[in-house]
């Protein structure tokens, strides 16, 4: 037993004589080149949705509003993942007395895509059934009282949704679990 013994520890010495000669140490005690200093990793910038028209947390123009003309409001989509296959887009009021109202979904846009100009649809994109039951934008119009937050919710997907147009929020987010790389929101402020 001994002997064993004393011939496995020579073997383990011998081993790691030869991966020490063969530069395995790297492995072993870390890299070998020392990283430069002042050079710090850049995390990717966060996707973002942005309106030339309000700002995040702001009144909504009364243009945009069931109080107004009752056109969709322009937005901008910045920094969205080079690998994202389509967006999508759900507006929502989460201050709804009767509980969320969704007044805008538009899914499968082309990630090429930057803006949504006022009053447009993308070209490509599908929309999906609001709470009032149609497929447009349902401008807020909410009851009197305290402001309602308006939240414009924009998802990058890894790949194309193929839902029908119609489809409601319930499908379109079912479609979705498993699929959003990134996430970004908007709020606009509405009262009456």
């Amino acid at each position: 037993m001994i002997l064993i013994y004393s011939h496995m520890r020579k073997c383990l010495a011998l081993l790691l004589v030869l991966l020490l000669a063969s530069g395995m140490s790297a492995s072993i005690k870390g890299p070998v080149h020392k990283p430069v200093k002042g050079v710090k990793k850049m995390a990717a910038p966060s996707m973002m949705i942005k309106s030339p028209l309000f700002k995040n947390m702001e009144k909504l123009p009364v243009k945009y509003t069931g109080d107004g003309d009752g056109v969709s409001p322009a937005l901008v989509f910045e920094n969205v993942p080079a690998n994202t296959k389509s967006l999508a887009l759900i507006m929502d009021d989460p201050d709804a007395p009767a509980g969320t109202f969704d007044h805008w979904l538009i899914f499968d846009i082309p990630p090429s895509v930057k803006e949504i100009k006022e009053g447009t649809t993308p070209a490509g994109a599908v929309m999906g059934k609001n709470s009032a039951g149609r497929t447009n934008y349902v401008p807020p119009y909410p009851p009197a009282g305290n402001p309602h937050r308006y939240v414009f919710n924009l998802y990058a997907l890894d790949k194309t949704l193929f839902l029908m147009e119609g489809d409601d929020k319930f499908r379109i987010m079912s479609a979705m679990e498993g699929h959003i790389i990134a996430h970004a929101t908007l709020i606009g402020l509405h009262k009456r």
